[in-house]
């Protein structure tokens, strides 16, 4: 039996130009990669479209957290607030991702001045208002959460405007997010008072939200999102890649499929030549450092590395907008001052963060400047009204002691701005002692006779003095000195201290009024 293979069309195809053959290719495979381009897009173009389903049904709130006068909690207590919304943290499978369109939701804290007046706002899914209200009172009992309105519905959203103007940006790292940020354990500096050691690097934004006048707001959000456990592998990476230690290649497909062939080759080479001898490999030198090895700023690259990836991590970034009537609008002062408060948590050895200038930033240079600034101002303010994760640069991963550094809480001792809004007073228990129903009447029967007794008056009710009392009864064995000098200089001492406490509610009241609240705050 004759087996005859026809090659001619082959012999043909090799016949063919260069610019025929690709032509050819292109039309008997290159549909291939076209196609599977289209049904990727066709895909996201699905996932998109489930995604917008799903969070349609979720509702988001906003939460004004007011800390009573004199908080004197570490930053260690937002460090445990966000570490408690890690519990927000969801695994989600192939069903509930790409049929649901389910997603991991994310929170948004956020500091806004409205002409100087400064509120700290949080927006949360309502699904998990109770986790963000325990998070809060674990660690601030005294604190009082208000229910609010969205503030930035008071500026348009779309421009230009004839009335307001924006400015705003993202800040991203600098480095890959696996070298941490300067965090607030850098700032303390043990000089002068206890109280006064940590140096609160948000007294700039305070003073800087302060000096807003009218007309003006600046809104800064750190938007925040529970992830899982595998970032750390990127800073492991890392380490490897400084120490310059060598990481095993992963194999694909392909490269697990050419070794099987390769080692069945070389299984049959051996079986057909048993006096060859395999020639001894050169084993690899190790080159890799070792931690003595390093040279200074390296070693601290690996330990800040490692204390980083060994802490929960969120992932998150920042964004800001300083809108303002473009009559009153101060640029230079609000911008650079921003910037600067950012600046502060630069470590140029480890990390830092910047404007992202190129993609996300209100500004443009060359050519069609007015018209890239109107596209990216709405852009910007569209997401973040809809505080959007999507938009923008990508989130990148921060732990809970940046976290905490970028959003707390200013402490009392060193933090003097005026105008944050704060709660009236700490809530206390009442005493174990407090008097019910009958027992309370009987007491304030005898505080009632004791009081008129300390104003020399019978207690009787009658109004009487009782000096007048005892002047009236001859058997009177009471001295009179004693209730003229004694009763006169405790009746002159409590009146003295009623004007005083009247006095000094005149002026908590004077002070009160000279801080003018703007009229259109939400949380007011």
């Amino acid at each position: 039996m004759n087996i005859e293979i026809d090659v001619s069309s082959i012999v043909e195809f090799m016949a063919l130009s260069p610019d025929e053959m690709a032509i050819s290719l292109f039309i008997l495979f290159g549909w291939i990669p076209i196609s599977l381009i289209f049904l990727y897009g066709v895909f996201l173009l699905w996932v998109n479209y489930r995604n917008g389903l799903w969070s349609a049904t979720n509702k988001f709130i906003f939460l004004a957290v007011d800390i009573p006068k004199n908080n004197q909690q570490s930053l260690r207590a937002v460090e445990n607030l966000f570490t408690y919304l890690g519990g927000a943290h969801g695994s989600l499978d192939l069903i509930e991702t790409y049929w649901v369109g389910m997603f991991q939701l994310s929170f948004s804290f956020e500091i806004v001045s409205i002409e100087g007046y400064t509120q700290f706002v949080i927006r949360t899914p309502e699904v998990f208002r109770n986790l963000m209200e325990t998070a809060i009172y674990s660690q601030y009992p005294d604190a009082e959460i208000t229910e609010i309105s969205d503030y930035t519905d008071s500026v348009p959203s779309r421009f230009p405007d004839p009335e307001w103007d924006i400015w705003g940006t993202e800040f991203m790292y600098v480095k890959p997010d696996c070298y941490p940020l300067k965090t607030y354990e850098q700032f303390e500096h043990a000089f002068g008072e206890p109280e006064t050691h940590f140096k609160d690097p948000l007294a700039s934004l305070m003073d800087l939200n302060a000096s807003l006048g009218d007309g003006e707001q600046l809104w800064y959000q750190l938007l925040v999102r529970p992830t899982g456990f595998d970032w750390p592998d990127r800073g492991h990476a890392e380490i490897k890649k400084i120490l310059k230690e060598k990481s095993p290649a992963k194999e694909n497909l392909f490269d697990k499929f050419l070794n099987l062939i390769v080692g069945g080759l070389g299984a049959i080479a051996d079986m057909f030549s048993p006096e060859y001898e395999k020639s001894d490999a050169k084993e690899d030198k190790d080159e890799s450092l070792k931690m003595l090895d390093l040279k200074p700023f390296e070693k601290e690259k690996v330990e800040a590395i490692s204390r980083k990836i060994n802490k929960l991590g969120f992932e998150a970034k920042i964004r800001v907008v300083y809108a303002a009537k473009k009559n009153v609008m101060n640029k230079p002062k609000v911008v650079n001052g921003f910037v600067g408060y950012i600046k502060q948590f630069t470590d140029l050895n480890l990390n830092n963060l910047k404007p992202d200038m190129d993609k996300t930033a209100t500004s443009a240079q060359y050519f069609f400047i007015n018209k890239i600034k109107t596209r990216k101002k709405n852009t910007l303010i569209s997401a973040y009204k809809g505080r959007s994760t999507t938009i923008g640069r990508l989130l990148k991963v921060m732990t809970i002691d940046e976290l905490a550094t970028l959003w707390h809480f200013p402490i009392e001792a060193v933090v003097k701005a005026p105008l944050i809004q704060r709660a009236s007073g700490r809530k206390v228990e009442p005493p174990m002692s407090l008097p019910t129903s009958g027992e309370q009447r009987e007491e304030e029967g005898e505080f009632d006779s004791g009081f008129r007794e300390m104003l020399g008056e019978d207690s009787s009710g009658s109004g009487k003095k009782l000096s007048e009392k005892y002047d009236s009864k001859e058997e009177s064995s009471v001295p009179d000195s004693i209730f003229i000098e004694e009763g006169e200089d405790s009746q002159a001492d409590f009146k003295k201290d009623i004007l005083q406490k009247e006095e000094n509610n005149k002026e908590v009241k004077k002070e009160e009024e000279s801080q003018d609240v703007p009229d259109n705050l939400p949380f007011a």
